[in-house]
């Protein structure tokens, strides 16, 4: 039957295996082993394409600075809205009035209360100044004082001084008188006795007894001479205790009175001072009656609507969004994905409103995506589990969107190495975290079949300082 079959003069007869005349000439297992061969071949060279490592990740747009996010205008003061100078939408200027607040307490109701609180201060300052010049006066009162004290101190010491050589020279001449006394007195016995002998005459002993009645009286005289000198020390003494008493005592009043006038001048002073302070909140909160813009930007949404409406201190009154940002997009990793990245990593983005075509494993084939730089990595971990990162732009790459707004949502690819497709989908099937083996090249399969290598990060765009800021 195979003899038959290879002859080709039988298979040329009519009738016979007319089958096998129909499909002898398509070799289908031939073309079958090629094919498999070239998907073999096209499934190889899939495998060791170069895959670029990355983690997904869904953020939102917001700002670098924390001055250039929304905000809120609070009224400083309780009042009432009296007046509205913007509408929503419309865009303002850094110190533009947004409204205008009247006053609803009691105790600043007075339209003349700055005008009769500077007269306040006024009289008070004359009153310290009066209380100045009575402490002026009572110095000016302690110096004569001081001087007269010690003039009177001087001269009674003098006095004192005289009184005690009048006693001494009272003395000298009492005991001179007192020796004179006993020779007169001697004489006057010697006298008697030769008058009583009879060898001088009466006239001799009267005379003698006269001289001796004379020097009696000179002792005596001496003596109370003595004795009123002394008297007289010993009120030159009392008289030196008595002014130093007395002018301490005018002293001591004097300055009594220098520190009362000196207490009441700084009481004063003190008043002055609050005075000086309500004046100041006065004035200050004269000009918070006038809410104005804090920054340049757009007035987003009014909280507190109408007139004639009460705030209270802090209230919201309306929000704000800066006129000028620089924008980052907040996103949020795993843990495990934390220590993979870095400051600097090169970032791809999806935002919200323009159409892309994303290859995540090919991004240079994607179109519509944006670059961005890690700029920064929370050092905690957030409320929902995840570590939060801000991505910057790219200083090298195209420019992000102008019509890039506060709060749009953007996904980014964190991208990280170039590795073989093979080794992705088999670390994806073991389950193993991206660059499973730290970071070194040498040791993914197949590396040796790719040129790019690993991905060199960037140096990480600094963030913008205040000088470059223009603040």
């Amino acid at each position: 039957m195979l003899q038959k079959l290879s002859n080709p003069d039988f298979l040329e007869q009519p009738g016979e295996f007319r089958s096998i005349r129909m499909v002898r000439n398509y070799r289908v297992g031939r073309t079958f082993a090629r094919l498999m061969l070239i998907l073999i071949v096209l499934v190889l060279g899939f495998l060791l394409l170069p895959w670029t490592q990355h983690i997904r990740a869904r953020g939102y747009l917001t700002t670098l600075r924390p001055e250039q996010r929304p905000q809120t205008v609070h009224s400083v003061i309780a009042g009432r809205i009296e007046h509205w100078h913007v509408r929503e939408g419309e865009k303002v200027s850094k110190g533009d009035t947004l409204l205008r607040l009247s006053e609803i307490r009691d105790a600043y109701f007075d339209p003349r209360l700055l005008e009769r609180t500077r007269q306040q201060i006024n009289a008070k300052s004359a009153a310290m100044s009066s209380y100045q010049d009575k402490v002026a006066a009572l110095d000016a009162q302690l110096k004569a004082l001081q001087q007269t004290r010690d003039l009177k101190l001087e001269q009674a010491r003098n006095h004192l001084r005289q009184s005690e050589l009048r006693v001494r020279t009272d003395s000298m001449d009492m005991v001179a008188a007192r020796a004179q006394f006993e020779i007169a007195d001697i004489q006057y016995q010697r006298m008697q006795k030769l008058h009583a002998d009879g060898l001088n005459p009466l006239t001799d002993l009267e005379a003698r007894q006269l001289r001796f009645q004379e020097s009696q009286a000179r002792l005596i005289s001496a003596e109370n001479r003595f004795l009123a000198s002394k008297n007289d020390l010993i009120n030159a003494r009392v008289e030196l205790i008595s002014i130093e008493q007395q002018f301490l005592d005018k002293m001591a009043k004097a300055q009594s009175e220098r520190a009362t006038a000196s207490s009441q001048m700084y009481d004063a002073d003190v008043d002055v001072a609050k005075m000086e302070v309500q004046y100041s909140s006065f004035e200050v909160r004269t000009g918070y009656y006038y809410v104005t813009a804090p920054q340049d930007g757009f007035v987003t949404r009014v909280i507190r609507a109408g007139i004639g409406e009460m705030v209270s201190e802090g209230e919201e009154l309306l929000s704000i969004m800066p006129a000028r940002y620089d924008l980052v997009v907040e996103m949020y990793i795993e843990p495990v994905d934390l220590p993979l990245i870095h400051v600097g990593n090169q970032v791809n983005f999806l935002f919200d409103g323009w159409p892309s075509i994303v290859f995540s494993g090919w991004p240079d084939l994607s179109y519509g995506t944006f670059t961005g730089r890690v700029v920064a990595i929370d050092q905690f971990i957030s409320d929902n589990g995840r570590y939060r990162i801000l991505v910057g732009p790219d200083p090298d790459d195209r420019p992000w969107p102008e019509g890039l707004r506060v709060g749009g949502g953007a996904v980014g690819l964190a991208l990280l190495h170039d590795v073989p497709v093979g080794y992705e989908i088999w670390r994806k099937i073991n389950g193993f975290p991206p660059e499973y083996y730290a970071g070194h090249p040498g040791h993914w399969p197949g590396d040796h079949l790719i040129n790019s290598g690993t991905r060199t990060s960037r140096p990480s765009p600094s963030l913008p300082s205040k000088k470059d800021s223009g603040q």
